[in-house]
């Protein structure tokens, strides 16, 4: 469903695209695929995430179908507002709601913590995401967090990585706690706080490897939850 996602914001912003450097070369803004295609393909995606949904329980299946409302408005987003990265964390975060109602058929204090964990986490490094394209997106009228921190990128990354690593550690002892969760949650506070150092002044080979970087951040707070909840 992340990859329907991505397959319906692409159609929706290709002429976006096509006046912005980095994107201009995509697939639908050069051309390369039409959008019929691209429709199809977006169909598919659809299909096996529905073939997912109806395995869950209903209480999930609702909570899933829910999140549809958020996936259709966040590509109009940065068109409207400079917080589109708050949509998105909207809908990206969704999983961490899904994986708890598929086994409990409801909802707690850690899924609902670890949601917006999730929620503040995406703000910042899709901040450091659009700082690629700050200068493009200015000239085509595309708003985001990177244009609206300005200067004070650093700041306000660091403040929503902060409320990130809170968010987190409250989750994790909400589910339990655990030795193991609790040093990868210092891993990941610690890796955040690396991030937040380095993203003042980046240019854009600098941000794409701090948010790629994320990759490393998520696995280390994935593997120690992982293994906590493995050891009982």
């Amino acid at each position: 469903m992340r990859g329907a996602g991505c397959t319906y914001n692409d159609i929706l912003d290709r002429k976006l695209d096509a006046q912005v450097e980095r994107t201009r070369n995509r697939p639908l803004p050069s051309g390369r695929v039409t959008i019929c295609a691209a429709v199809a393909f977006l169909v598919a995606q659809a299909l096996v995430g529905l073939a997912v949904l109806i395995c869950f329980n209903r209480f999930s299946i609702w909570l899933g179908i829910a999140s549809l409302g958020v996936v259709v408005i966040y590509p109009m987003m940065k068109r409207v507002t400079s917080w589109p990265q708050a949509t998105l964390g909207l809908a990206f975060s969704w999983g961490a709601l899904m994986g708890w109602s598929a086994t409990f058929a409801s909802l707690a204090a850690a899924p609902i913590l670890l949601y917006a964990s999730a929620f503040t986490w995406t703000i910042g490094y899709d901040t450091i995401y659009a700082l690629q394209d700050a200068r493009d997106d200015a000239i085509v009228g595309i708003r985001s967090t990177a244009r609206l921190f300005g200067s004070r990128v650093k700041l306000g990354v660091g403040a929503f990585y902060a409320a990130t690593a809170a968010l987190a550690l409250a989750a994790i002892e909400a589910a339990g706690g655990g030795a193991i969760a609790l040093i990868s949650w210092l891993a990941y506070a610690a890796h955040l706080g690396w991030q937040s150092s380095q993203v003042e002044g980046a240019d854009s080979a600098t941000a794409l490897r701090l948010f790629r970087s994320n990759r490393d951040a998520g696995l280390i707070l994935f593997a120690g939850i992982a293994v906590q909840g493995w050891l009982g």
